[in-house]
């Protein structure tokens, strides 16, 4: 009798609050629904569906012209502006709560363990979060949510920071670790414990299931080798009787339904991953707040002291322009879909342009999911079709090219893992003369005699990204003022991994590898040096952009 009287009591509110569209903006409006209606409950989807609908012909009748010159252009208004701040955020909200009760593709799990039954009388489901640090639409926290509904099983969330990766700086770290307390704050908010492990995940997670005495584990995917290796020992040292289950929750097509094999390129892939969007790219149901709370109370995170005690480079500092975490990401991909996707198919190229998502730092540390992002470009870009077709092609075909080739190749980051016809025309013109030779130093330092390339170099020391056409011309001149294609190699992914935002990733180690080793291209007119991998040079760029215009903008001022 009291729930039915507090559903009405929320029904008359909704109500009152449609009585008062006329007084109150669009965007106002939504807020107000979501705050009141009740949340959980799934009988009164239909409900606040027809709510809805009243209200928005409320709010046309006030809005006059103005609103139907909305609906008339469609996408167009996101691409447009003209809305308040976090207005795609609230699209998303609805659009998940909508989704409640959907189904899980089972093809984006695979278990790594013989025993797949969760063990009567454990103390809860596990989600080992590693590559994909967000807590909404993630494929392997919705997994894991509705197995332990399922078993009706508090739900846990970790994860294991080790004080150093790769040749990843203090930027990253900070970057990952400020995301991560607000991954710690939102699964407080859903009766989700988080826990924080320090040291290898061989070495830690192994005892923390058995000391919480978890049923089963949850992990994400990711194709690079010390990340592989981290599972596979992870995996010999849980308790026979615990299943441990792999997510792909990075790639829209999971990189094994993708191919089962190697690719050779973007044409060999591009058809498997489009005939397979319709099924795995789809909306995401939320993780909702969890009906079954632990007992057992993580331990609390001092997360000053965690940055503080990791052990990388601090010279490299964070930057300003990218916060970190999903509120982060989302407003940077709300801006680009109103302020620069239309521009995105011809502008692209262009150094000089606003034309990029600068998705990068997100996608990379799993903070923002790329399936949400093609969505939601897809969605508000209708009046941006060529755009839109060329940014799927980006952040879907191409990123996904890049999990196979890590995958499936255990030298992605190695002249050894070059196609044929590279290696031997490499190793032809290994001995070439060159016209410049550059020690790592002076690299990193942006102190060469090409004003573009260290124009290139500072901006990403400075802003821990640098434009995806200036890295390529970036990185083949490190192959042309290097000794030998290997120094070169290593150089470029050490600067990448050392200073981007998103370094330490396969789309910087295929970057790395197009550029300097034909990787997903094709053998060119043979010069010196290069071989027959393509060649780049200044005057090419001068053709294409201003590049005093890009140069001026990262000069060093002297006194």
């Amino acid at each position: 009798m009291l729930c039915t009287q507090r559903r009405a009591s929320a029904g008359r509110r909704a109500v009152n609050l449609i009585a008062s569209a006329a007084l109150l903006s669009s965007l106002e409006l939504r807020a107000a629904l979501l705050t009141f209606l009740p949340r959980r409950a799934a009988s009164m989807y239909a409900r606040r569906a027809e709510l809805k609908r009243k209200a928005e012909a409320l709010s046309s009748a006030v809005e006059g012209k103005k609103q139907k010159a909305e609906e008339k252009s469609g996408g167009e208004r996101g691409e447009r502006g003209g809305r308040q701040a976090g207005w795609l955020q609230l699209e998303v909200d609805e659009l998940r709560a909508r989704n409640t009760g959907c189904k899980f593709n089972a093809k984006r799990v695979r278990f790594l363990s013989e025993n797949q039954k969760v063990p009567q009388g454990c103390g809860g489901v596990l989600y080992w979060m590693a590559r994909d640090q967000r807590v909404q639409d993630n494929w392997a926290v919705v997994y894991a949510q509705q197995l332990a509904l399922a078993e009706k099983l508090p739900l846990h969330i970790c994860f294991c920071l080790v004080p150093r990766y790769l040749d990843a700086a203090y930027r990253q770290y900070a970057f990952m670790i400020r995301g991560l307390q607000k991954v710690a704050k939102e699964c407080k908010s859903l009766d989700i414990q988080f826990h924080l492990l320090r040291g290898e995940p061989e070495l830690t997670l192994p005892c923390f299931v058995k000391s919480w005495n978890f049923g089963a584990v949850v992990t994400d995917f990711n194709p690079l080798r010390l990340p592989l290796q981290w599972t596979e020992k992870v995996k010999k040292e849980l308790p026979a009787d615990v299943p441990f289950m792999q997510v792909d929750a990075h790639n829209v097509v999971p990189c094994w339904e993708a191919s089962p094999k190697l690719e050779y390129g973007a044409r060999t892939i591009r058809g498997k991953i489009t005939k397979l969007l319709p099924e795995f790219l789809t909306e995401f149901p939320p993780v909702d707040v969890h009906p079954h709370p632990s007992t057992k109370t993580a331990k609390a995170v001092d997360w000053e002291e965690v940055l503080s005690s990791v052990e990388v480079d601090r010279t490299v500092d964070e930057v300003k322009w990218a916060q970190p975490g999903t509120a982060g990401g989302m407003a940077m991909l709300e801006s680009f879909i109103q302020h620069r996707l239309r521009l995105f198919a011809t502008e692209r190229n262009n150094p000089n342009s606003a034309a990029l998502s600068q998705l990068s730092p997100w996608l990379h540390s799993g903070q923002l999911s790329a399936q949400r992002v093609v969505k939601e470009v897809q969605r508000w870009g209708k009046n941006a079709r060529e755009s839109v077709a060329s940014f799927t092609e980006e952040l879907v075909v191409r990123r996904e090219l890049a999990d196979n080739f890590c995958f499936y190749n255990k030298n992605y980051d190695s002249i050894d893992g070059a196609y044929d016809w590279a290696k031997k025309t490499l190793k032809d013109h290994a001995k070439d003369k060159r016209p410049y030779l550059y020690t790592q130093e002076q690299l990193e330092n942006a102190r060469t005699h090409d004003q573009l390339w260290n124009a290139a170099q500072r901006q990403l020391l400075l802003e821990g990204k640098m434009h995806g056409f200036m890295r390529m011309y970036w990185a083949k001149k490190i192959l042309e003022w290097t000794s030998s294609p290997e120094e070169a190699l290593a150089i470029a992914i050490y600067l990448n991994d050392h200073y981007a935002l998103d370094g330490c990733d396969p789309n910087g180690y295929v970057g790395c590898m197009w550029s300097i080793c034909g990787i997903h291209d094709q053998g060119w007119a043979e010069r010196a040096v290069f071989g027959k991998v393509r060649y780049m040079n200044y005057a090419g760029c001068k053709r294409k952009f201003d590049v005093g215009q890009f140069e001026r903008r990262y000069t060093v001022k002297t006194a």
